[in-house]
């Protein structure tokens, strides 16, 4: 059985496939980082290995290149089962910061429009970062109690046991509340790979 790859190593996958995809798509380091929102110094720190890209960061991207969002990362062995162990499954933070609150990617995988990310969120971590992209989400509380905003609509307070589902493409957002933990599974069906991905322009 093979080892998982160490988190220099796995840096440095994820670099190189980001800028193989960036050039397959005949874009400039500098179009990429227009496009994706991203910096272009921070852009090729990625490329190079020196850092890894948030939860955020990673569907800029990949909604740049046109891609999933699994396809930036290196591909798991091909089977048509996945199983994925207590304590496995890559940790990507939600933010381009250190008290960022990390999610553990159960389900990520290059060509599966399917994702689940499984956050447990801590006190004093940052969870409150605006996100908004093509698809459809559902997140489901195991645990605490967590208020979800979603633009222009009231906000929903989740407790153990409750779910809640909506357009991707709405810009939405988690909250602890009275700083206590909180356990969430959030589920995302990508728009397929290659169709329109774009979420609605902002007004």
């Amino acid at each position: 059985m093979s080892l998982p790859p160490d988190e220099g190593t796995l840096n440095s996958l994820i670099g190189q496939t980001v800028k193989a995809l960036r050039e397959k798509s005949g874009l400039s380091m500098r179009e990429l980082a227009r496009r994706s929102g991203v910096s272009q110094p921070f852009l090729s720190q990625i490329e190079r290995g020196v850092s890894a890209p948030s939860m955020v960061t990673t569907y800029r991207l990949a909604e740049a290149l046109d891609v999933l969002p699994g396809a930036l990362l290196p591909a798991p062995a091909t089977s048509q089962v996945t199983v994925v162990r207590s304590g496995e499954g890559r940790s990507i933070p939600v933010a381009n910061r250190p008290d960022a609150a990390t999610g553990r990617a159960l389900l990520l995988q290059p060509s599966n429009p399917l994702e689940i990310i499984d956050y447990r969120i801590e006190p004093d971590q940052y969870i409150e970062e605006w996100f908004q992209l093509a698809g459809d989400l559902a997140v489901y509380l195991v645990s605490g109690v967590l208020d979800v905003e979603v633009e222009g609509l009231p906000t929903v307070r989740l407790h153990p046991g409750d779910l809640l589902g909506h357009p991707a493409s709405l810009r939405h957002r988690w909250l602890l509340v009275d700083n206590q933990p909180a356990h969430a599974l959030l589920a995302i069906a990508h728009a397929p790979e290659g169709a329109v991905r774009r979420p609605p322009a902002r007004t």
